[in-house]
């Protein structure tokens, strides 16, 4: 399947970009997994030193990214301008207050010591869409990275310059390979996806029929969702 860009403000068409094969979307899976598994060993500092060049890469190529995300769904380049700025501007708040959000937090009880603590999950898949092209991945997967997570991206089929362009962010911030990865996939192919034991829970910004078909197939495995549906 071919995923070609047109401009819906103009009308031009843009590029056009091959969808992974199965044997993509396998090799991409096993090394977030693998990846993982040696990310959520890492310490938050360390995690913060690569969020923070996150940070720097998406304010020195702000111009580029911002006319990718115009290029594709036809936003202003003001508009986009500011949604790149916004994104920065996460990375650095959950770098620098990821360390306090992750603590341990001590709890009163009858025994000598209860706490609750914050663990990892594994690999989320993120499925986005297309209006904030940018903004509505950066704000899961900051913080989903700084918890020592993976991430695979689904994001909309019109806009896969931009997912192919969040990811090389994280690769220039200096982020393990694979780490975080957009998967050019159909909606058919979520399904299969969350039934996978090694995608351990799922996100969805998107409509109530969409979030719906995502929590029921997460449910029957028993993984974790969070969804936004219609700004709720």
């Amino acid at each position: 399947m071919k995923l070609e860009v047109i401009n819906p403000a103009t009308l031009e068409k843009g590029k056009t970009y091959d969808s992974h094969t199965k044997a993509e979307v396998e090799k991409k899976v096993a090394e977030a997994d693998l990846q993982q598994k040696s990310w959520r060993k890492t310490h938050v500092d360390f995690r913060k030193t690569l969020m923070l060049k996150a940070h720097a890469e998406l304010i020195t190529n702000k111009e580029e990214y911002a006319q990718i995300m115009t290029t594709e769904m036809g936003k202003t380049i003001a508009s986009s301008r500011a949604e790149v700025e916004k994104c920065a501007w996460v990375c650095k708040y959950y770098a620098n207050h990821a360390r306090d959000f992750l603590s341990d937090e001590l709890v009163e009880t009858d025994a000598s010591k209860s706490y609750i603590t914050y663990q990892p999950l594994g690999v989320v898949l993120a499925v986005m869409p297309w209006n904030y092209p940018f903004w509505q991945v950066f704000r899961f997967a900051a913080p989903a990275l700084m918890a020592g997570n993976a991430a695979l991206l689904k994001h909309a089929s019109n806009v896969p310059g931009s997912a192919l362009a969040i990811e090389r962010v994280f690769e220039k911030a200096g982020f393990p390979k694979g780490l975080f990865s957009t998967l050019l996939v159909s909606s058919d192919e979520v399904e299969g996806l969350l039934e996978d034991k090694r995608i351990k829970a799922a996100t969805l910004t998107g409509s109530g029929p969409a979030g719906s078909a995502v929590a029921s197939t997460a449910g029957s495995h028993i993984k974790k969702t969070v969804l936004e549906l219609g700004g709720s």
